[in-house]
């Protein structure tokens, strides 16, 4: 009983500043400004005018243009998930499955990168994207997501490693390649794990602020974070309900998905692979 109570109570304590955000932004600016705790505003039946100006005032903002900020966002967003999934996937199969000479010690420096925080590679990488000429676009934001990443390699490749290779051999008799094994046999027993890649990588490229603030130039190419921080230097004296109301519009695509996908989360979780 002591563990649920405990439970309930760290929940609400992090839920907490979630439903204060939502609830700041169905107030007017009046009561939303107030120095006083209240999660429901004066008049409850204003709830809905009060959501509709705000979420309206938010959107269809002539500086701050949320609609094609949150396009910007979903095409860097939809690029990135499909590079990283598909790179950090071929490269786990190929440290789980494939024997060749090095690959433990070529292992070991992919988890080495692990350990170099982006501000070390930001200056190399913002001088290779300027040599590029790719400074003020997309592609410095989508394009490295297609060689692969080390946390996500390392999760793959554990569990790979756990499908029986008994399947890889049964593939070679029947005409398999090395290619025909990954993307027949391992790419559906895996769809789990993958799910899970795809799932964290699009919340890092979603909430991702420094790379964009970096390589964007030009204000019709940004995210919705740019876009986030934007509307709120532009503001002044900070309209909460307002600022309240954007936030609520840049996560609420995250909370959709995380919703969505929490089945796939559990089942990767629970599941270490199929037992030979």
């Amino acid at each position: 009983m002591v563990v649920y109570a405990t439970l309930i109570v760290i929940t609400i304590a992090f839920l907490m500043p979630l439903v204060w955000m939502i609830a700041t932004s169905f107030k007017s600016q009046t009561e939303a400004s107030r120095a006083t705790f209240s999660l429901l505003p004066d008049d409850p039946t204003m709830i809905v005018q009060n959501a509709k100006d705000n979420y309206s005032a938010v959107w269809n903002d002539p500086v701050v243009r949320f609609p094609l900020y949150l396009r910007n966002t979903l095409i860097i967003a939809g690029l990135s998930v499909i590079g990283m999934t598909l790179s950090s996937a071929i490269v786990a199969y190929g440290f789980a499955r494939l024997d060749w000479r090095g690959k433990k010690a070529m292992f070991a420096l992919v988890l080495a990168t692990m350990m170099i925080p982006f501000p070390v590679v930001m200056g190399p990488m913002f001088l290779l994207f300027s040599w590029l000429g790719w400074i003020g676009s997309l592609k410095p934001l989508w394009v490295p997501a297609f060689f692969a990443n080390g946390f996500n390699v390392f999760m793959l490749r554990q569990f790979f490693m756990g499908i029986p290779k008994d399947l890889d051999e049964a593939a070679r008799i029947d005409g398999c390649g090395n290619w025909g094994i990954f993307w027949r046999i391992i790419v559906p027993l895996s769809k789990p794990a993958l799910a899970v890649v795809a799932l964290f990588h699009f919340v890092f490229v979603w909430n991702d602020f420094l790379a964009p603030l970096i390589f964007l130039r030009n204000q019709d190419q940004f995210t919705l974070a740019l876009g986030l921080q934007l509307y709120q230097s532009k503001a002044g004296q900070t309209p909460w309900n307002h600022l309240m109301a954007a936030s609520t519009l840049v996560i609420a695509p995250v909370l959709v998905l995380f919703i969505l996908t929490q089945g796939a989360l559990v089942k990767s979780v629970a599941t270490t692979g199929i037992k030979g």
